[in-house]
């Protein structure tokens, strides 16, 4: 008889193999979950939870791709940001961002891209038909509107600009163009309490929410709150 088999306390051998077997594997499980969080969180912002700006544009090209002229680009602006924070301090002001990211998330679902491209701007792509483009772009607005709650009870009346802009309107799903066109329609309706969807007037708009336009790739901010 095999004594392995036998004694108290001895690990069989073939059970022995196998768990050393495992210790690498399970090693390496763990590093990959560690990989995979770290990747995340460079992927998205910290304060919103929204995509940052290179994972958002990936995600949204694919979608474009994919979707084609059933997309929307939709581009918002938060209104008088820096009163926020000039008069009730940045934890409200980093409140109503945080605010903003869930309700921009809640909008848009789980298969959009939806990104915070730079502090009070944010962008979304998703599947959105023109059948139904124009009564969700006003849910948008509505939810954006309304006010946020502040930790210590307070409320905050809140605001934002949003235009859009779809390549069944434009003739193209060049993100870039559809963005630029998008922000063009949101500074004309900067304010309004409305959304405003992008014609070709707005593609070629040479001024976007106070970017004097450059050298291509470049853009020169003079942009207020």
């Amino acid at each position: 008889m095999n004594a392995a088999r036998c004694l108290p306390g001895r690990i069989d051998p073939h059970a022995l193999l196998i768990t050393t077997a495992a210790v690498p594997l399970t090693g390496w499980a763990l590093h990959a979950v560690a990989l995979h969080k770290r990747l995340a969180a460079t992927r998205k912002d910290p304060l919103t939870g929204l995509l940052r700006r290179d994972a958002y544009t990936t995600r949204a090209r694919c979608l474009l791709a994919r979707h084609g002229d059933t997309t929307t680009v939709v581009m918002v602006d938060a209104d008088h940001f820096k009163a926020v924070n000039d008069t009730l301090g940045h934890a409200a002001g980093d409140a109503v961002l945080a605010a903003f990211g869930d309700r921009l998330t809640a909008w848009a679902g789980p298969r959009a891209a939806v990104g915070r491209l730079g502090g009070d701007e944010f962008a979304v792509v998703l599947d959105l038909a023109a059948d139904r483009r124009q009564v969700r772009l006003e849910q948008l607005v509505r939810m954006l509107h309304t006010p946020v709650t502040l930790d210590d009870g307070r409320t905050v009346d809140v605001a934002a600009s949003v235009g859009a802009a779809a390549p069944d309107v434009l003739g193209t799903r060049d993100l870039t163009v559809l963005q630029r066109a998008a922000d063009a329609a949101l500074y004309d309706g900067k304010h309004s309490g409305r959304a405003v969807v992008a014609t070709a007037r707005h593609a070629t708009t040479p001024s976007i929410n106070g970017r004097r336009a450059g050298r291509p790739g470049t853009a020169v901010w003079g942009r207020a709150a």
